[in-house]
């Protein structure tokens, strides 16, 4: 329990302040154990460290992200690339040079966002299929794009996690079912 020991000694320590990085798509009800264990970290540094600020970015995208970079390398590998659930789950990515100037803002002014939570989203959401269709606009790719259902998506992946660096992976599958955008609230 990483978050956990971390937090525990930044209090043990004395350490003034704490940013635990997490992920928007942290929630105990998420079908994908990736972002259940997010959750479960947030919650071990709430309580080892409760004036933490937590930072929970949406998907990144940059230069060599994991998330536009993944369609592209794909379509590079394989000539299908499947969209779980046809590629409709939203998600609102986000600049990785965004989240860095954020978490310098909470450096710099660190008492403004104890014991917070900052969520950090871009200013549109896509669904997995737009992003898929942008990137292979911009890298005249032409791979078929296959509305996969969940469990066949599931079940492939749990064949093909096991090449080197996989590029599906099961809990990638959950994960990219479930909407990955900010909650509503009334602020």
């Amino acid at each position: 329990d990483i978050p956990r020991t971390v937090a525990e000694l930044c209090t043990e320590m004395q350490v003034d302040n704490l940013v635990h990085v997490s992920s928007l798509a942290a929630s105990p009800d998420s079908q994908s154990e990736w972002a259940r264990t997010k959750y479960a970290g947030e919650q071990a540094v709430r309580e080892a460290y409760p004036w933490a600020t937590i930072v929970r970015p949406a998907q990144l995208f940059g230069p060599e992200d994991r998330l536009l970079n993944w369609f592209a390398n794909v379509a590079g590998r394989f000539p299908v690339v499947p969209l779980v659930d046809g590629g409709h789950a939203l998600t609102q990515p986000v600049h990785m040079a965004d989240v860095a100037h954020t978490i310098a803002k909470i450096v710099d002014e660190p008492e403004k966002y104890e014991g917070k939570t900052v969520d950090c989203f871009g200013p549109q959401d896509f669904t997995y299929r737009e992003l898929a269709e942008f990137v292979y606009d911009i890298t005249g790719q032409e791979p078929v794009l296959a509305d996969v259902p969940k469990s066949v998506a599931i079940a492939s992946a749990k064949v093909l996690q096991y090449q080197g660096a996989p590029s599906f992976t099961p809990d990638l599958m959950q994960l990219w079912s479930e909407d990955y955008v900010p909650p509503m609230t009334q602020e």
